[in-house]
C-alpha cells in the first residue's frame, strides 16, 4: 500500500481532495495509483488516513476515507542538530540520515571554517531541496511527524536563540571536554541541541562563544570524524539513550 504525504488535506465529510500539482503528479504519474487502490495519506503532523482512490485527473485527486489514525508519539527528548555545511552535496545525505534517525529539527549551519559560500538565492534553493529530501526520507522510514528543516543560519544566530534548550552540546577536538555518555546520563534533558562542526573543527572563538551561551564541549572519542559521520554518530547515540 502506497504511503503518501499530503501537506494540507482538504477534507469534506468522508472525502479528501488534493489539488496540488506536484502531489498529483507524484501519485498519478510516479506511483501510478489507480481508482479503487488503497492509499495511506499522512499530513506530517501525526494524522494518518487510510483511503481509497476514487478519481484521478490532471487537476485533482479524490479519495474516500476508510479510517483515521492519530499518532502522537511521546518523546523523552526533542533533538535538534545544527550541522555545519560540508563540501559538495554531503548535506543532502546528512538531512536524509538524520530524518531516518528521528531527529526533530535540523539546522544547516554557517561557521567560520565552512567552505561552501552561497548567495541568498542559492540558500533558498538548497533549503527547498533539503525539505524535499526530508519528506522522502520520512515517507521511506514511515515517520508520522516531519522534521523541521530550518533555513541556513549563522552559528551566532543559533547560539543567541537557544536559551530555552535544556542541554546544549558542542563536540570539539581540543580543550577541556566531557564524554557524551556522562553528560547525557547526568542531565536527563527534555530538549537537546547539538552543534556539529566543519572540517577543521570550530574556531577557538566559536567554542568560547558557545561556552558563554551554555554549551558543554564534549568528545566523540579519539578518532577524527567527518562531518556527516559525527552527525549520524550523535543522532544514533541520543536515539539509543532515549529508547533505553
Amino acid at each position: 500500500m502506497h504511503r503518501f504525504f499530503c501537506a494540507v488535506p482538504e477534507i469534506s465529510g468522508d472525502k479528501i481532495i488534493i489539488n496540488d500539482r506536484e502531489q498529483i503528479h507524484h501519485l498519478k504519474d510516479v506511483l501510478r495509483a489507480k481508482p479503487g487502490e488503497k492509499v495511506i495519506l499522512f499530513d506530517g503532523r501525526g494524522n494518518e488516513y487510510v483511503t481509497e482512490v476514487e478519481k484521478l485527473s490532471d487537476t485533482s485527486l479524490l479519495f474516500k476515507i476508510k479510517g483515521k489514525h492519530i499518532h502522537r508519539p511521546v518523546k523523552k527528548c526533542q533533538l535538534t542538530i545544527a550541522c555545519a555545511i560540508p563540501k559538495k552535496s554531503k548535506m543532502d545525505d546528512i538531512i536524509d540520515k538524520l530524518t531516518q534517525l528521528g531527529v526533530d529539527r535540523i539546522i544547516p549551519l554557517k561557521t567560520e571554517r565552512v567552505i561552501i559560500k552561497l548567495d541568498r538565492h542559492k540558500e533558498i534553493l538548497r533549503h527547498e531541496r533539503w525539505k524535499k529530501i526530508a519528506l522522502a526520507a520520512s515517507q521511506q522510514s514511515q515517520r508520522h511527524v516531519l522534521p523541521v528543516i530550518e533555513p541556513i543560519k549563522d552559528i551566532r544566530e543559533v547560539l543567541s536563540a537557544c536559551k530555552d534548550v535544556d542541554l546544549k552540546l558542542m563536540p570539539t577536538l581540543s580543550g577541556e571536554r566531557k564524554t557524551l555518555r556522562s553528560v547525557i546520563k547526568s542531565a536527563k534533558p527534555a530538549s537537546v541541541l547539538v552543534f556539529i562542526g566543519p572540517e577543521g573543527d570550530f574556531t577557538d572563538e566559536e567554542v568560547a562563544l558557545a561556552r558563554k551561551s551554555g554549551c558543554i564541549p564534549v568528545t566523540l572519542g579519539d578518532l577524527v570524524l567527518r562531518v556527516e559521520t559525527a552527525a549520524v554518530c550523535v543522532a544514533s547515540f541520543l536515539g539509543l539513550y532515549e529508547n533505553s
